[in-house]
């Protein structure tokens, strides 16, 4: 157990200087962080930034190169069994047993958390309700939709009531009303216990619901704050254009407006000021080359992270590389 010398209430997650190299790769690469008790802290960014590296280091699955990591006041480099008896996870991919029902499969990770079985049925109860499987119970896990399965992992890995929950891409490949349904349960297990809620996802909405968002790309974070701060970021709204001659209509843009920030993506045009609508005239009659297409919007973390990295979060195949 580390100490706390302040008297101050220990962050449940403490990160520092942490890095992992393959070969050449810095995968993680001098990363810092904190995160409160109670918290839910997003990992933003694509496939290969280093989302699910950190993850496998925090959850003692893989050795850092370099580096701390304090899990719920444990050196999770010198006490791996009790760092791992506060947490919960839940993989990219599923790990359950299709073979096994929805129950087998959950009694059997309290089993390894020494869950007795009056523990063990109260448990099973509440949290099958809370995801809405208690019905399906008896159901093998083979029959169930991909949504469901997501539901019964979340259940697997809260059975035994851990301090904090790691979620690695937990709704990738489901649709939209089934990722808000499972952000549904999350919320209301936190109302049950300070439960600490660490996730890394692609989906903007996804980040935009937690406490804080770190934006990480190659490894590093870029950027680390409340989503709406981070939004604050970007100046204004922001027009997303393309025209028929970019360069010369960036030219325009800065002689005549210079104190707007505006940079080229690709085939698009990126511009950022105040009041958009009452802009959007002006740099009609400003631009000379004929406007192809144009879209205001306010600003997103997705907006935030194409001006820190100078690319889209998702605009890469999806990869396991991460």
């Amino acid at each position: 157990m580390v100490n706390n010398p302040n008297g101050q209430k220990p962050p449940a997650i403490k990160v520092e200087n942490l890095k992992k190299y393959f070969n050449d790769i810095k995968a993680v690469d001098d990363v810092s962080f904190e995160i409160k008790k109670g918290e839910i802290f997003g990992f933003l960014g694509p496939n290969g930034a280093g989302k699910t590296t950190t993850i496998n280091m925090l959850c003692t699955l893989l050795k850092p190169d370099g580096g701390r990591i304090i899990i719920d006041g444990f050196d999770a480099m010198l006490e791996e069994s009790k760092v791992r008896s506060a947490l919960g996870l839940v993989f990219q991919e599923s790990i359950l047993d299709t073979h096994l029902s929805v129950e087998e499969n959950i009694y059997l990770h309290a089993l390894l958390y020494g869950l007795d079985i009056k523990q063990y049925r109260k448990r099973l109860r509440e949290i099958l309700k809370l995801v809405e499987l208690w019905e399906r119970r008896k159901s093998l896990i083979d029959n169930l939709s991909g949504g469901m399965r997501r539901r019964a992992e979340i259940a697997r890995s809260l059975i035994h009531l851990p301090k904090i929950l790691f979620l690695d891409e937990p709704t990738v490949g489901l649709d939209p009303q089934t990722r808000k349904k499972i952000w549904d349960y999350l919320f209301d297990a936190r109302k049950e216990t300070e439960l600490t809620i660490f996730l890394t996802t692609q989906y903007i909405n996804e980040a935009e619901d937690c406490d804080r968002v770190a934006i990480i790309d190659n490894g590093k974070i870029v950027a680390l704050d409340k989503p709406e701060k981070l939004k604050e970021m970007m100046g204004g709204d922001v027009i997303y254009f393309r025209s028929e001659d970019n360069d010369l209509a960036i030219e325009e843009i800065k002689k005549q407006f210079p104190l707007i920030s505006v940079y080229k993506f690709g085939k698009y045009i990126n511009l950022e000021t105040e009041k958009g609508d009452e802009f959007l005239p002006q740099l009609v009659k400003t631009v000379t080359p004929r406007i192809l297409s144009m879209e205001l919007h306010r600003p997103t973390l997705e907006d935030v992270f194409l001006k820190l990295t100078g690319r889209k979060i998702r605009e890469e195949k999806e990869n396991n590389g991460d």
